[in-house]
């Protein structure tokens, strides 16, 4: 064996024995917790997009269910009252009216059930809905339903007089 030989061995020995390798499989871990941080984040975005959307479902849904409730004038008394009178509701139909429209706009279940007027008078109608639905990716986490609330009024109101 020849001295160069020798040499190449106690160095590759050398760096042998003082060879460290604690960051082997570090990489792996970065890509598993970033992994992680990056399905938090996009559950956060899909259900908090989701949450948002349903709240402006149910305020929309209320809005026109009020609308459709106000609707319901009192015919006979608007024809005999005065010029410029205001209408009247016929708001003992309130409820009534709000289910229609429920099943005209295609709510089944509990949404057709938590559908209410909660003020039902001749010059106002007040609407609550309550929509369920269960969160996409958060889900994994937290599997119980959730509710949005909307509510919303309608009062009758008229033009100028021809």
């Amino acid at each position: 064996m020849s001295a160069m030989s020798a040499l190449r061995e106690r160095v590759a020995a050398c760096r042998a024995a003082f060879r460290t390798d604690t960051d082997r499989g570090s990489g792996a871990a970065a890509v598993i917790i970033f992994a992680f941080l990056f399905l938090a984040l996009a559950g956060f975005v899909v259900d908090g997009g989701l949450s948002i959307s349903q709240r402006e479902r149910a305020a929309d849904i209320a809005e026109q269910a009020a609308r459709y409730a106000a609707q319901d004038l009192d015919v006979e008394a608007l024809r005999n009252a005065p010029a410029g009178t205001k209408p009247q509701i016929n708001f003992k139909n309130c409820d009534t009216r709000v289910r229609e429209f429920a099943a005209a706009a295609g709510l089944t279940g509990g949404a057709l059930k938590s559908m209410k007027c909660s003020v039902a008078t001749a010059d106002r109608i007040e609407v609550n809905v309550d929509l369920t639905y269960t969160p996409i990716l958060s889900g994994f986490f937290y599997s119980e339903p959730l509710t949005a609330h909307g509510t919303a009024a309608a009062e009758p109101a008229t033009g100028p007089a021809n």
